[in-house]
This record gives C-alpha cells, structure tokens and sequence, in this order.
C-alpha cells in the first residue's frame, strides 16, 4: 500500500542509537550517496541489528519488507517498528499481503527452510495458484512464494530488510539472486551475525556477489568493551566416556587397529599402502619431477594427513616437508579416510588382482568402526555409533552437574544457568548394542533433566525442560510454573495440569516459551534446558549468566547465535559477566575419540575468548593483563585446535576451570579496565623453547617496546684500558704510548660511531634479533609501513615468548609472523638459505682487542635459516632480506639452495632446528 512520505516525519526513534549502530547507518548512507543500492552489515546477537534496519526504514521513507529465520525475530520487527509511534497504514503488518507501509515476513512466506528454527512454523498451502509467466530461476519456489515475489515486484521502490541472511546462504543458495534479479528497483539491506571471517569461501564469494564488501562490521570484543555486551570468558570441561562406552569403544577400535595393522604387511595388496605412500610423495620429490610445496598446494588435506603419518612414525618425512603445530599429533579418523580413499581411488579399485579384491573386503569391514564406508566412489562419511558415544557421552551429564554446582555455589538466586542441546531425547549408540549401555536418553535434555533432578544440590536450582514438544520438571517446579502462568493468563493455567513429570493442556511451543522465559527471568528456575531449535536464534533473555553448550552444530552462524543467548546486557543486574561452558568427551582408546574435540576447535575458529593466563604488551608498550584470542587457544593456553590434551590432564584443567568461574570480578576487569584496544585483529607467533636456547635479547635499551642491540662498552674499555696502561708503563715510552692510545682511541670512536643495531660479537643471536631483522626486510620491500620499531615482545611466566609486529592490518600482520615462523623453523626445502656465524663470548682483554679492530677473529661455526618464501622469489628481495639480516645478525651470506653451495649446506643441515623453538601462530584482538 502506497504511503503518503510525510506520515514518516511523525515517526521517532524509541532509542538512543549507540556508537556502532550510528557507525552502520552511516556507512550505508555513504553507499547509498555513492550509487550502491545493497548493504551488508555484521553485528553479533544483542548489537541491536534491528534497531539499525528500522532507522534506515525510517530515514528513508519507502515501504518496508523485513524477512527474519523464525517467528520470534519476525515479532521482534513488528515490536520495534511499532515502538516508533506508527498507526493505520504504517503499523507493523505480519501477513504476505503487504498491506501497510511496514511487514515483517520469515523466510518460510518465501520457501521451506530449516525446520528446526522455527517450531510454530505452519505447513505451506497455496493462496492462489502460480500463473505462467515465473521469472527464471524460481520455478522451484512454491506458489505462495512466486506470489509474494509478484507483489514485492509490485509494490514498487521498496526497502528490502534479509536479517540473519546467513540463513539465505546455507539454505537457499543462489535462489536468492534470481530474487533479487526481479526486484532492480529495491534497495537490500542484508544484516547478519556471522562474521565474514567465519565463512566458509563459498559464503564468502556468494555474499560479496549479492552485497558487495562489508560496509560495517561489529566485532564482540569492541562491542563488550563498549559497554554494548556482556563481559564473558570461554570455559571448557573435558571429560571421557563412561566405562560402559569405554569398553565399548575399545571393542570397535580393536577391528581398526587390525586394519592398520594390515595396512604395514607387505602382501596387503599388490601395491601395500607404505610403498603407495613412497611413490605418491616422495618419489616425485627425489626425482626431481616435483617439490612439497607444489603437491601440498594441490592437496592441502591430504598432504597434512600424510605429515600425521610421519608424526607417527607411520612413514618417511618427504624431503622438503617440515612438520608444523597441525601435524605434531597422531593421525585422526579423518585423515585416515582421506589417506586410505586416495590408496583406494588410485591404486587398490583399478586393479584387478585377487590381493587388491581381498584388500577392498578388508576395508569394508573395518570403515565402519571409524565412521565411514566403502562404496562405489570411493570412501566416504556413514553415521557413526563411535562418534555418537563420544558426542552424546553420559559422562556428559555428570561435567553439567558439575558446573551448575559451581555456579549455584558463587552466584545463589541470581543463577541463570542454560544448557543447551541438540535433541530432546537422543540415544548415545543408535544402531549400536551395548552390553552395559547407558541410558537411552544419554546426551540429550531428557538426560540432562534426569542427572541434574537426581543431584540434591542442582535439584535445588528447579532445572525446568522446555522444547518444542515439553514443558518438564519435577512436579513442585511444575505447579509453581502453572501459578506464574495464572498470573498473567489465569484461563490457561486452569487447563494445564501435572502430568508424568510435564505440564499439559491446550497451549504449543509459541505460548509456552514466553511463560517460561519470564517464569525462568524471575528466578523460578535457575537452570532452563532446551534445545538450540528453540532457544537458540531469537530466543531473548537478557538474565541468562551460564551457558552449557552440549550441541554438535559447529557452522559459524550456529556459534555465534547459540553464544549470543548469553551476552546480553541485563538491565536488571548491570554488572553480569557471562559463562559459556563447552563440555567436551574424549576417547583415548579409539581413533575417532577426538571428534568431539575437533567439534570444539572448529566452533571457536573466528571466535574470540579472553585469555586470562598471562599479560600482554599493549599498543604504546604498556603491560595489559590479558589477550582475547582467536579459537580455543583463547580459552587454554594448553589447547590446540588439532588435538586434545592427553586425558590425564583433564583433572587439573577442569580443576583450573572452575577456579576461573569463581574470578568473575576479573573477568569484567580484564574486559573493561586499561586503555580501550583498537578494534582490529593481529597475528602473534608464539616461541616455546624446547631447550635452553636464546629467544630474546638478554640485555636491552628500552624504546617503546624494541629491544636494540647495545655495545655494552663498560667491561670492553675497562679491559683495553688496562691493556693501554700495561703497554705504556712496560715500554716506557711515551711516543709508544700515545700510539696505543691513537689506536685504541680510534677503535672507540669507531666503535662508537658504528650504527648501535651492528652486530655484537660477544653475545649470542637472538630470535628477537630474527624477527627485528623480517621487521625490517619488510619496510624496505614495501611490505609493512613500519619495521623493527614495531615489534612487539613479552616473556610470559610459563616460558613463552610471544612477537608481533605493531601498528600494520592483519594481513601484513600475518605475513610477519607467517615470514618469522620460517625463519626460526628447521630447514626443509627452501629456495635459499642464509648464514648466521657463530661467535663465542669474549671475556679476556686480549681477545676484546683483537676482536675490536678484527685481527685474525674467526666464528666457532655456522647455522643457517630458511629465507621465508616472501623473499624468495624477486633478487630485489632477497638483497633487503640480506640486508637487513647482516644488520641485526651479522653475516647475511645468502645462497640459492640449488646451487653447488647450498646442495651442500642443506646435506648438512637439513632438518636440523637453527634455534631448538616449537612456534604456533594465533589470531588475537585488540
């Protein structure tokens, strides 16, 4: 329906706009000056995104289209519009009829998505049948949607809103451009909590077609240090099986281990897996017909599967190969399957000797215990009882019970604990038999319910069940939820009644979830369970202090929007820091124990937790007391993203977890104290040393936060001094004695006057000196704005040391620490090497002499590094690289490793670690 532009002068914002979200209307107004007509806009959960949508509605005055994933985002729109002050044609409309100046739609009125986002979700029937003429690329839409398309097309110049329209690009695909393709007059405003960084290339590609770039983005570190977003720290407890699904898993390893162990006889098929290992990888190498670097670009996943291999002493390390922090542990069931499908696919399926047949049999048979299958195609994923014991582990109850302890215990009655799950009622082995099996309803809320109910100090919290399908608890739980209800609506509660443990009668999910979001706000329950259909997106309660995360979704849209149930600021009790908890089971004695684990790592990629086990370097060289830090590392320094810790630490880290639960205060400290950090991202290489070994200058000048190398000339002069005052006083000569001094004067001045950052014979390379000499290759190739002034170093109490190259964008902050890493790595194949010469330290006055005017002073010996991969390929690089290396670390003879030189020095040395350091690199904010 046509609106009349002046109805929108009487409209007003009900709230003031905070900084960000002025941010994003600005940026798109500056799109929208520049002749762009879609927008895209990152905000996490509880930013205020629907805020930021109805301004623009309102600002510019065209009708309004809104489509959000379920039905209470759809209310949320209709709510906040009408907050405005509208009324008659620019009220809020729900319906596909697109009657008033404003509708907010799901994406359901257009086609049938994700049914377990919206359970109220009616059944689609047609309004009227769809007529000949459908545009190209909707002919699959249903009639009810090709219809609304006709009216969105006809009610001219609209605005259209896509929220979370991540949902567009897991679901619907490049249904959406021939959409908008039939709209060229809209403007598209697409809003989403994902942040690009956390999609997949895909997304990434289909979003940049429909959106372009992102105009704004929002990051949850900015937004909490702004005060927009609760304070919270990442927490996770680790638990293992129970000894039924132990000895269950146990069983299904053993058919596993045969195989592999099988897969080493040399009769295992006509070409055995080892020697199809040999001739895949390392033959080509040898024979000079291709390198590592070029087979592991083609097959990234493959190639880091064949280095687990290695790891595990399952294989040979090819030549030029160098094992990094993904490949320092065992081979997983997945790189398995990856190494046994390219075996299969290339080697074992196109023969047809009977050994090759017997092989195929064999892996039929075995797959399946890992969770995979043999077909036709090749080796592929199957459901797998394994990793349903691992997922939905009974252990897994126990570690909630634990933690509802302890938050009971430290917060009393303003607990507000969620735990979150996939499933209602889910068994833990499926078509799998145990003969002690856990119980049916193991890993799932009906579970959950059950251990926290049989637990008499959580029963304490009244832990409340709410799904789709229940209202659950124990019967008292239930009767007061039955007189809250009353209050409010006394002609439902007279139909509701205690029935087997749940609360029954003439109401659905849609009612229910608001009587118990309220009953659970006002404290009467402490612990809510649900599933992440239905509590998940969209789901607002702004009191909830702990989330327990028990789902298997790891996409970046299902993290972000699961922990966005938990961030939001609650006006009620203003200094809330939230809890999110991530309970995770690990299996040591089966190769697919890990999946749980590798479900937590990938849910934290992209995701940033505040590390509260060390300081920091700050911007202007001031000490911070944390780091918030990308993936799991953020919330253990002891965590990898690829593998677990051995499962005998799992006492202690769990231990140590709820001593961080009970540091709250700090928590909210470390977030919102200090001086407020740039909202950007950097990357830092971490330096472990695995031996005594030289990792930072021992003795420095301060600037900033730079390290230079000094002369130190105190010990040096005294000692020439002496030798002066010897000389003169034997030779008694005062001609011989002015000569000395000429000359040691002379040495002085010299000395002196040399650049401060020369290299100092008498002390031992660093690996700060490497990282200052990348710093500086870098500014000299135009590759960073700044050089050795901009790095960045801190000693932290465990031993580690961590770089970071300062005031650059995260992509030249990555190509440092990327470019350093190499360096300081051993030496595997690189395109050339450079020479750092060993000197030992010199003490007595003689050797200083000689040393200063450098008469007859030789190095004890040399060690060479790898010249990063950055440098290698132009002349004119390699010289700055070189360079700036004989600046910091003397030396700087670099030579191509193909030459005769460099054939012999990688003979020597490769392989061999020039600094004795495990390196890892992590993506930290701030």
């Amino acid at each position: 329906m046509p609106v009349d532009r002046r109805a929108y002068d009487d409209l007003a914002c009900p709230l003031t706009l905070r900084p960000h979200q002025a941010e994003a209307l600005a940026s798109v107004e500056r799109a929208r000056a520049a002749g762009s007509t879609r927008w895209w806009v990152t905000m996490p959960p509880g930013a205020g995104k629907t805020l930021v949508g109805t301004e623009l509605a309102r600002s510019l005055a065209r009708p309004t289209v809104v489509f959000s994933p379920n039905t209470a985002i759809q209310g949320q729109w209709a709510r906040t519009w009408d907050s405005y002050g509208t009324s008659g044609s620019l009220a809020a409309g729900l319906d596909r009829s697109l009657a008033t100046g404003f509708t907010s739609l799901t994406y359901q009125s257009l086609a049938v998505f994700d049914r377990e986002s919206d359970d109220d979700a009616e059944p689609e029937q047609p309004d009227e049948a769809p007529g000949s003429d459908v545009p190209p690329g909707l002919e699959g839409l249903h009639p009810n949607g090709l219809a609304l398309v006709e009216r969105l097309r006809e009610a001219g110049p609209i605005l259209l809103v896509l929220d979370e329209c991540h949902h567009l690009l897991e679901v619907w695909g490049r249904l959406l451009r021939d959409v908008l393709a039939t709209l060229p007059d809209a403007l598209v405003l697409g809003l989403t909590a994902t942040p690009p960084d956390a999609m997949t290339r895909s997304q990434r590609d289909l979003t940049a077609e429909l959106f372009g770039p992102v105009l704004h983005e929002a990051r949850i570190p900015a937004l909490v240090r702004a005060g927009s977003l609760a304070p919270y720290a990442e927490l996770a407890w680790l638990v293992e099986p129970t000894e039924a699904e132990a000895e269950w898993l146990r069983g299904q390893s053993e058919r596993f281990a045969e195989l592999v162990a099988d897969l080493h006889s040399p009769s295992f098929g006509t070409v055995p897996f080892p020697v199809w290992q040999q001739q895949r990888w390392c033959d080509p190498i040898d024979a000079g017909q291709a390198t590592w670097a070029a087979l592991a670009a083609e097959e990234p996943e493959l190639a880091d599967a064949r280095l687990r291999l290695v790891h595990a002493g399952l294989a040979d390390l090819p030549e030029g190969a160098r094992l990094r922090e993904p490949h320092r542990h065992d081979p997983t069931a997945r790189d398995w399957m990856v190494l046994l499908d390219d075996w299969v696919t290339r080697c074992v399926r196109p023969s047809s000797a009977e050994a090759d047949a017997q092989v195929l049999t064999a892996l039929r048979r075995a797959l399946p215990a890992i969770g995979f299958v043999l077909t036709r195609r090749g080796i592929r994923t199957s459901r797998s009882g394994a990793d349903r014991v691992v997922a939905r582990s009974a252990a897994k109850e126990q570690g909630v019970v634990a933690i509802i302890t302890e938050e009971a215990a430290t917060l009393g009655d303003d607990c507000r604990a969620l735990v979150l799950c996939d499933h209602e009622v889910a068994t833990a082995t499926a078509s799998a038999r145990l003969d002690d099996a856990p119980p049916a309803a193991a890993g799932s809320a009906r579970g959950v319910l059950a251990s926290l109910l049989a637990d008499p100090t959580t029963a304490t919290t009244a832990p409340l069940l709410v799904t789709g399908r229940t209202v659950a608890a124990d019967d008292t739980t239930l009767l007061r939820l039955r007189d809250h209800v009353a209050t409010s609506d006394p002609t439902l509660a007279a139909a509701l009644e205690v029935r087997d443990g749940e609360l029954v009668g003439p109401w659905r999910s849609g009612v229910w979830v608001r009587h118990v979001t309220d009953f659970f706000t006002s404290g009467g329950t402490r612990c809510l369970i649900g599933t992440r259909g239905l509590l998940g997106e969209g789901w607002d309660a702004p009191a909830v202090t702990t989330l327990i995360d028990l789902t298997t979704a790891t996409t970046a849209t299902a993290v972000v929007q699961t922990r966005g149930r938990a961030l939001r600021i609650d006006p009620a009790r203003p200094d809330k820091v939230a809890l999110i908890w991530t309970v995770v089971c690990v299996s040591a004695d089966h190769v697919a124990g890990g999946n749980d684990w590798d479900r937590f790592a990938r849910k934290h990629v992209g995701y940033f937790s505040i590390d509260l086990n060390g300081s920091a370097p700050t911007a202007d060289g001031a000490e911070s007391s944390v780091e918030v830090v990308d993936g799991v590392a953020g919330i253990d320094r002891r965590f990898s993203p690829f593998a677990p810790p051995p499962p005998e630490e799992f006492a202690t880290i769990d231990a140590d977890m709820l001593q961080r639960a009970d540091r709250r205060d700090a928590v909210r400290e470390a977030w919102l104290s200090g001086p407020t950090p740039v909202d950007a991202v950097h990357h830092v290489l971490r330096v472990r040393p695995e031996r005594t070994a030289a990792v930072v200058v021992p003795q420095t000048r301060a600037t900033g936060s730079l390290a230079h190398r000094t002369w130190a000339p105190t010990r040096w002069w005294l000692g020439a001094l002496w030798l002066l005052a010897t000389l003169a006083a034997s030779a008694q000569t005062p001609a011989l004695a002015a000569t000395v001094a000429v000359v040691l004067g002379g040495g002085l001045v010299a000395a002196r006057g040399r650049r401060q950052l020369q290299w100092e014979r008498d002390r031992p390379a660093t690996v700060q000196h490497v990282a200052l000499a990348v710093a500086d290759a870098m500014r000299s190739t135009d590759r960073s704005p700044v050089g050795a002034e901009g790095v960045r170093v801190h000693v932290r109490s465990d031993g580690t040391v961590s770089f970071e190259l300062a005031g650059v964008d995260e992509a030249v902050s990555a190509t440092f620490t990327e470019s350093l890493d190499e360096a300081l790595s051993p030496i595997a194949a690189p395109r050339f090497v450079v020479r750092r010469q060993v000197h030992a330290g010199r003490t007595g006055a003689l050797q200083m002499l000689t040393a200063a005017v450098r008469v007859g002073h030789q190095p004890e010996g040399e060690v060479w590094h790898a010249v990063p991969s950055a440098w290698a390929r132009r002349k004119v690089d390699r010289a700055a690289y070189a360079l700036a290396w004989h600046r910091w670390l003397g030396d700087g003879h670099l030579v191509a490793a193909d030459s005769p030189e460099g054939v012999g020095v990688l003979a020597a040395q490769r392989g061999q670690d020039p600094f004795a350091v495990t390196t890892v690199i992590r993506r930290v904010w701030g």
